[in-house]
């Protein structure tokens, strides 16, 4: 869980330096295709067992467009209007999100007081953060913050989705997932935006660090966990993420934060430690 925290909460910086030249489109559809290749070398044998896994239907379209598509194309995006360290906080909710779908939906999950406590936290920590751009308006920063939100969400369902897969070995939707979001990105992209021919080193490095650490490695790592302790329990590591996320981003970045930051920072960490923590006795 902490190895998944430092490549994901590393991927923040990451993406900011990466949009500096590369079209957000681009970013999530290098990341996409260079990732999808890494995976699909380690592979190895277990080949035939994602090429089995789509020829008996299932395609990873859903995961690929829950975990690749939706939430990088719009981090990528809004990482060109806000700062890498609050795109790591908002999208840290996922744990919240995934406890709401589970508790309504699935109901796999028990609900305790204790877990509507951490939703509350970590909401009225989203609405200490966006609240001061919310004030001013329908704003490009108050869009640029929800579209991390909504990525959140995206996060969560497809870890409550991701469940289907525990009886695969963690490589393989992985892998599956990971391909079939390149192989929407791609077209999504060349109909979009001429391919990036003046993007710096700079940040086509940062791009080829997402691809083979936040993406490759941090994706067999994900899958590993959702089959051996489950999805919420995988999620608990969106807290250590905001440490290292946000730390990233002030240390590499220079980016500071404001009063309203500190607050939204403090619920949200304490409103996902109270849903994924568990006390002797908890069910």
């Amino acid at each position: 869980m902490c190895l998944l925290a430092l490549l994901w909460g590393a991927s923040f910086p990451l993406i900011k330096v990466a949009v500096e030249t590369v079209p957000p489109i681009w970013v999530a559809t290098l990341r996409a295709s260079l990732g999808g290749l890494v995976l699909l070398a380690l592979l190895g044998p277990r080949l035939r067992t994602c090429w089995q896994a789509a020829r008996d239907g299932d395609w990873f379209v859903s995961q690929g467009m829950l975990n690749v598509v939706v939430p990088w194309i719009l981090v990528a995006w809004a990482s060109r209007i806000i700062d890498a360290k609050l795109t790591t906080i908002l999208n840290s909710l996922s744990p919240i999100f995934i406890f709401l779908i589970t508790w309504a939906v699935t109901r796999h999950e028990p609900a305790t007081p204790r877990k509507f406590v951490g939703v509350a936290l970590g909401l009225a920590g989203v609405v200490t953060i966006v609240g001061a751009d919310a004030l001013g308006g329908l704003g490009s920063h108050l869009l640029a913050e929800a579209a991390c939100v909504v990525g959140s969400l995206s996060y969560g369902l497809a870890a409550v989705v991701g469940r289907r897969y525990d009886r695969l070995p963690s490589l393989v939707p992985a892998a599956g997932s990971v391909l079939a979001g390149a192989a929407i990105l791609v077209p999504i992209a060349l109909a979009m935006e001429p391919w990036p021919a003046n993007a710096s080193f700079r940040s086509m490095a940062a791009v080829a660090a997402l691809a083979l650490f936040s993406t490759g490695f941090a994706f067999v790592v994900y899958f590993r966990l959702l089959a051996s302790i489950g999805s919420i329990a995988t999620a608990s590591q969106a807290y250590l993420r905001i440490v290292i996320g946000v730390g990233l981003s002030v240390a590499l970045l220079g980016e500071t934060l404001g009063p309203s930051h500190w607050l939204g920072l403090g619920l949200v960490v304490a409103g996902v430690v109270a849903m994924t923590l568990r006390r002797k006795g908890d069910p």
